[in-house]
């Protein structure tokens, strides 16, 4: 085989293996925006009725069981981060439940 032939054949494994860290990196990127949007969406599934409490729309809280299984599923995705060292979903995590409780306060002591 010619050396031409060769560094042919060399740089269509390059390129290959190239596509497929690329593929990988995507697929992880992918996946790690999706579990940070399921954790901003959980945050975010308390905070239209607290506000409505706190403006006077409505004086009906959510229900305990949806708070808790929300808190829960926040608790296992802090726990899951902190383990994985994934400091966004820390910092996520942990400033979400602070604007919560901020707001569960605002509106138990007002």
């Amino acid at each position: 085989m010619s050396i031409s032939g060769e560094l042919f054949k060399n740089s269509n494994n390059l390129s290959d293996k190239a596509k497929k860290r690329f593929s990988e990196i995507l697929k992880l990127g992918l996946v790690d925006t999706l579990v940070w949007l399921g954790i901003v969406l959980l945050h975010c599934a308390t905070i239209p009725s607290l506000l409505a409490i706190m403006s006077g729309l409505t004086d009906r809280m959510p229900s305990l069981d949806m708070v808790l299984f929300i808190w829960a599923a926040l608790v296992t995705f802090m726990i899951r981060a902190a383990v994985m060292k994934d400091i966004l979903n820390v910092i996520t995590i942990g400033g979400g439940f602070v604007v919560q409780a901020v707001l569960m306060a605002l509106v138990l002591y007002k």
